[in-house]
């Protein structure tokens, strides 16, 4: 399977690069990991909202009028993949205050390894809406897969996906999934191991995050 490089952002800013070969250090603590990811994820907020729509207000200043550009923050939904996805819908929220929050709760069935859905909420009327699913890893990209066909379904103006780290698997089978959805990440890796996890990677991020095993 090949990718569509015009398809994929990969976000090298030298602090997000920074924060991110932090993250994944083994001795790093809860507490650590966590405020690296609220760091990071409102860093990469930048790039990801880069293109958003903007309108003309008008706005007085202490000296005269003016006409200014805002954007809808209001049109705009972060979608957490449960549960490591809401590590980083902290740090998106603090640069676009004004977003919609949804959340899709997926677990892998255990026989079948396909994402089976326990959760769904979403704001209402999502046809007008530019949805940004965040995850932090794209792995075998199982989830993400269910997570954009069940959206699509809703008929977003938009979806992008957006998570820490990635890999070439990851990366293959969501463009042939879905080529159409935008990719946005801080690494791509060198590999998935035999249980689905990204080499070099930062383990699992769910518990990093949680502090759980």
């Amino acid at each position: 399977m090949t990718t569509r490089s015009d398809k994929v952002h990969l976000i090298d800013h030298p602090l997000v690069q920074h924060k991110l070969t932090l993250m994944r250090r083994k001795d790093a603590s809860t507490n650590t990991f966590r405020t690296l990811l609220n760091e990071l994820s409102s860093l990469m907020a930048y790039e990801v909202t880069r293109d958003m729509p903007l309108q003309d207000i008008e706005v007085e200043t202490p000296l005269e009028t003016m006409t200014g550009k805002t954007i809808d923050g209001k049109k705009l939904v972060f979608v957490s993949i449960l549960r490591a996805g809401n590590g980083i819908l902290e740090g998106m929220l603090s640069v676009v205050p004004g977003a919609r929050v949804g959340h899709v709760g997926l677990y892998r069935d255990p026989k079948t390894l396909e994402p089976v859905e326990y959760y769904f909420k979403m704001p209402q009327e999502m046809e007008e809406r530019d949805i940004v699913i965040v995850d932090p890893m794209l792995a075998t990209g199982n989830s993400a897969i269910a997570a954009v066909t069940r959206l699509k379904k809703l008929k977003p103006r938009s979806i992008k996906f957006v998570c820490l780290l990635t890999c070439p698997e990851g990366l293959a089978a969501l463009q042939k999934a879905h080529p159409d959805v935008d990719i946005y990440t801080a690494a791509v890796d060198r590999q998935l191991d035999e249980h689905g996890y990204i080499l070099p990677g930062l383990g699992d991020a769910g518990d990093r995050i949680f502090g759980t095993k």
